[in-house]
């Protein structure tokens, strides 16, 4: 079905689906962007300034492998962007791998990232497709900054900081919630270990004098990208946003699921831990300023023979966002991804090459290194 549109945006109602869809529109690359509901994706749509300059179509298809396959049929690159993707994601990772196309998506569930390598990855590798979750700014910039500390000789440890500014959108809330439930895993001399979930952390903040408030944040991605990397022993990530308030909520509601949620039958902890989120954040954010909204990334990497510190500011952590899995599709219609099956964003493109990409578009700074911790 998609023979002329090599690129499948699902979900593209959403916040983060239309900045995919306006990048998609910078690179000049034809997409479909599809959702469950036509009418309220062409509404969305039709908001993108200049998208008469690309080639598109709005298609709506029922969640199912079936469906999802026929409109992958064609396609090249998939970029899914509906969660919760421990719930949702399987059926598009199936849809996408019968019909050969390459799979991305936004995810911040450890879990989901986890089961799709064990589930996956193998059968992606054989037909030189990549399965890629967690294309983000929540993680990939974070990886990127990791990636400029491993180019120093001796290092071997990672302690990452991952802070933002700004309106979690309703995906990323129901992301939120749904990573409460499960298990939180670092990496410790490349074994997993299961964080403690009421964990939090004092942090120093680089570039101003007030401390953070930060916390595990269901462990991220980078325990899984690093696992099995020969450069990496130990990668702990920890993260929320600069307001502390905000965090001291998270704090308490972690605190309450703990206590009142998992002792409840598996079934009722979803639809609880849905309310709470839709309660929190049932409506579309604002648009990013990027005055307003700014993001950090910040990588102590540390061994017997070397001390390396990264940190990479940003702003606008949703447009990143965008702007990377457009990007990321953009790449894989030119040429093979550098890694086939289960692959990060750098794995997959390499991380000078995605934050030069950053960069073009005003997203970050130079990093900021820093010899020596």
């Amino acid at each position: 079905m998609s023979e002329n549109k090599p690129v499948v945006v699902y979900g593209a109602s959403g916040y983060t689906g239309r900045l995919v869809c306006e990048y998609l529109r910078e690179f000049h690359v034809p997409f479909i962007a599809a959702g469950r509901d036509k009418a309220r994706v062409q509404e969305v749509i039709d908001k993108i300034p200049g998208i008469e300059t690309v080639e598109h179509d709005v298609v709506e298809v029922s969640h199912e492998v079936g469906p999802l396959t026929d409109l992958f049929s064609g396609a090249s690159v998939v970029c899914n962007i509906v969660g919760p993707f421990i719930k949702l994601g399987p059926a598009v990772v199936e849809a996408s791998l019968a019909a050969g196309c390459h799979y991305l998506d936004t995810t911040g569930e450890q879990d989901w990232a986890l089961a799709a390598q064990s589930q996956w990855g193998s059968q992606f590798a054989e037909k030189g497709l990549l399965l890629s979750p967690g294309v983000a700014q929540m993680y990939t910039t974070g990886e990127i900054a990791a990636n400029v500390c491993l180019e120093t000789p001796g290092v071997d440890t990672l302690d990452i900081l991952v802070l933002w500014k700004g309106f979690p959108t309703q995906a990323s809330t129901q992301t939120i919630f749904t990573i409460l439930k499960a298990d939180w895993y670092y990496l410790e001399q490349n074994q997993y270990q299961k964080w403690n979930p009421e964990s939090k952390f004092e942090v120093v903040i680089p570039g101003q004098h007030e401390t953070g408030l930060a916390l595990p944040w269901g462990g991220t991605c980078h325990p899984v990208w690093f696992k099995n990397d020969p450069r990496v022993a130990t990668c702990k990530a920890i993260g929320g946003v600069f307001d502390r308030t905000v965090m001291e909520g998270v704090v308490a509601t972690v605190k309450m699921v703990e206590e009142q949620i998992k002792t409840l039958p598996a079934d009722q902890q979803e639809d609880a831990l849905g309310k709470i989120a839709s309660s929190v954040q049932a409506g579309m954010p604002p648009r990013e300023n990027p005055r307003v909204n700014t993001s950090l990334d910040s990588v102590y990497a540390s061994g017997p023979l070397g001390r390396v510190h990264c940190v990479i500011h940003g702003n606008s952590n949703y447009k990143q966002t965008g702007l990377l899995q457009a990007y990321a599709a953009y790449s894989l219609l030119q040429q093979s991804p550098r890694r086939a099956g289960f692959a990060s964003a750098c794995q997959a493109f390499g991380h000078r090459e995605l934050l030069g990409v950053l960069r073009s578009f005003g997203l970050v700074m130079e990093p900021v290194v820093t010899a020596g911790g």
